[in-house]
């Protein structure tokens, strides 16, 4: 008669979900249903779980099982879990929200995938995204809408709202998302939970393209973990980090320690504002206490420096180089540069990452704002250019919002966002910390600190 699982697995972070299979408390086959039956229980309400494919996860399960049998151990064995829409997993489609590509399935996984399932992950199916994983809400034509499981009235970001929601809501411990324009920090934001953009180039792509595509991988764009806690982000990168197997054969990727040993060594550097995006009392009001309990745990604050890059300049270059290629292939595209352009703005982000370099000399974090409001209300038919956000009262531009996630993207940097309170109605307040490039562990351990300071 199969035993009761002895953990709480609608809470258990994926670490301790793993531990318990290990240690025979639990079986992968155990694990997977539970998850499945979340899922089924939740998910109605939030629909954030839009591909199901639950009977080749419990396959996938059986086989663990019999894995562990053997003796076997590996960092995410027996774990259930889910991935963003726009990954490619063989069999199941992948459609980045567009019905013309309802029906397109590809025949092999992405690598971050095949590295999840090769640690032992059992994959429960994908995650909702907006068309084009080209929006802050998570809303389309095939699968609908999914809401913040913190106000169905709200959005849970976007692009990778369905993989934050799931976090949030219970249903999966782990989830794996991308990023170019705030797609893994700011849905972390709005739902309360962990969300790392992994330093450029870091983390293959291949497989994470237009739907049929198979060339170049993505400038700027990354692909990363989402957990509800940091030592489940640190164990993700660790899997998904690595070159693609032509780099593979001769590179390695042996990403440093943290470059700090705890809260008190830390010299921060603190942004509540941006030159091209407005920000809410609310956000600046509890980064203002987090860098305050900062201070006050030892760490070395400052609001202000004169190595901080011109953020407006490198906002036009940021933008100039994301509608180029958001916009690659699109009839009678608005955006089209010649490549001396093209060449010209790498220039600019070269010397841009230099400036970053030496102001990382100096601090070893930036701590900012992943986004100038807290979850908003859904918007029906957004559009970056004209649709507005009131922001303190204020109606701005939906787009301007693009500039801070941008401020660590268009740098190549690394940045983790991490919860850090709660508005007077509940909603989650998210910060995102920003390092040096490939200091990754470094952001994901600061991120913790700064969380546990918050956490009550």
């Amino acid at each position: 008669m199969p035993h009761r699982p002895s953990v709480d697995l609608e809470n258990a972070a994926a670490h301790v979900v793993v531990a318990a299979i290990a240690e025979g408390r639990l079986s992968a086959r155990e694990a997977c249903d539970a998850a499945i039956a979340r899922i089924e229980r939740l998910d109605g309400a939030i629909n954030a779980v839009v591909v199901r494919d639950f009977e080749r996860a419990r396959e996938q399960a059986a086989l663990r099982d019999r894995l562990l049998a053997q003796g076997e151990r590996r960092p995410l064995l027996g774990l259930p879990m889910t991935v963003k829409e726009s990954l490619d997993v063989a069999g199941l489609p992948t459609t980045w929200g567009l019905p013309p590509f309802r029906d397109f399935r590809p025949k092999q996984d992405a690598v971050v995938v095949a590295r999840l399932k090769a640690a032992g992950a059992v994959i429960l199916g994908k995650t909702n995204v907006p068309p084009s994983l080209a929006d802050w809400q998570s809303t389309n034509p095939i699968y609908g809408r999914t809401v913040n499981p913190h106000d169905a009235s709200r959005s849970p970001g976007g692009s990778s709202g369905g993989s934050a929601a799931a976090v949030a809501a219970g249903m999966v411990a782990l989830e794996c998302g991308s990023d170019i324009g705030g797609s893994i920090r700011i849905p972390a934001a709005f739902c309360g939970v962990f969300g790392h953009k992994a330093s450029f180039g870091l983390v293959s792509k291949r497989g994470h393209g237009f739907p049929g595509t198979d060339g170049a991988e993505i400038e700027l764009a990354v692909v990363g973990p989402l957990a509800r806690n940091v030592v489940d982000l640190e164990i993700a990168l660790g899997v998904l980090a690595g070159p693609d197997a032509m780099a593979g054969i001769a590179w390695r990727t042996d990403l440093p320690a943290p470059r700090v040993q705890s809260l008190a060594d830390c010299r921060l550097l603190v942004l509540d504002t941006h030159p091209r995006a407005r920000t809410d009392a609310l956000v600046r009001g509890a980064l203002g206490r987090l860098c305050d309990d900062a201070a006050r745990a030892g760490a070395t604050v400052a609001r202000e420096s004169a190595l901080l890059p011109d953020l407006d300049a490198a906002h036009d270059d940021y933008m100039a180089m994301l509608m180029t290629i958001m916009t690659r292939g699109a009839p009678n595209a608005a955006n089209v540069i010649s490549a001396h352009q093209w060449f010209g703005l790498l220039d600019k982000q070269l010397r841009l990452r230099r400036q970053w370099q030496g102001l990382f000399e100096q601090f070893d974090a930036v701590v900012a704002p992943a986004f100038g409001t807290v979850a908003y209300p859904h918007v029906d038919t957004p559009d970056m250019a004209s649709s507005t956000l009131t922001i303190d009262g204020v109606a701005t531009r939906y787009g301007d919002q693009l500039a801070w996630p941008g401020v660590a993207t268009f740098a190549n940097l690394p940045a983790t966002a991490a919860p850090v309170g709660r508005t007077p109605a509940g909603l989650p307040i998210g910060v995102q910390v920003i390092g040096p490039f490939l200091q990754d562990r470094t952001t994901i351990a600061i991120a913790g600190w700064l969380h546990a300071l918050r956490a009550g």
